[in-house]
């Protein structure tokens, strides 16, 4: 093996460039930052931070008053539903046929129908007795829930049941007329 390096032709080192000293002027003074920027950027970062808080609150108030709202909504809805109902009940044949028999009125039998062609009455012709078959106070044919301890309105101390409205004793110690509060449990059927 021949030696290689002695093979190689030697290179000549590359040629630098001589560097130039000079002399650096005298730094400048350090400039002080300004307070004015200090405080405009954390005045800005407070005004960000208030604004976020405000719009949250108001955001949360919002959300109150629209469930405040939604609930008023459902509570007026349930009281339009019960006042339908009592239009209902007062608008019912039972309440006008109680009211008209507190008023003295009869029902005829046999009903006499007036032509309006010819102006001729078709039927009997009579007056009602003094006595009705239906007895619309105190024995209704189809019951009504709806009315039955609403007072009539021709006679106020009589319902379509026929009996006068008397307060309860319970309802004149409480006050009130909904069934006492159940303390032990619901009541269930006994069974063997």
């Amino acid at each position: 093996m021949t030696d290689l390096a002695h093979a190689l032709p030697l290179r000549r080192p590359a040629e630098t460039p001589a560097r130039r000293l000079r002399v650096v002027e005298a730094p400048a003074q350090r400039r002080r930052p300004k307070l004015a920027y200090g405080v405009i950027a954390v005045a800005g970062a407070v005004a960000i931070a208030l604004a976020q808080m405000g719009l949250s609150i108001l955001t949360t108030q919002g959300t109150y008053e629209v469930a405040a709202l939604t609930q008023q909504q459902r509570d007026l809805t349930y009281d339009k539903q019960i006042l339908y109902d009592d239009v209902a009940g007062l608008g019912s044949p039972q309440y006008l046929a109680a009211n008209a028999a507190a008023l003295g009125m009869v029902i005829n039998e046999s009903p006499s129908y007036l032509r309006l062609s010819d102006g001729a009455i078709i039927g009997t012709g009579h007056a009602a007795a003094d006595a009705s078959a239906v007895d619309a106070i105190n024995r209704g044919a189809v019951p009504n829930a709806l009315i039955a301890d609403t007072p009539l309105v021709t006679a106020p101390d009589a319902t379509i049941k026929g009996v006068p409205l008397v307060p309860d004793a319970a309802t004149e110690a409480t006050g009130s007329t909904t069934p006492p509060p159940i303390t032990d449990g619901l009541p269930t059927p006994a069974t063997r």
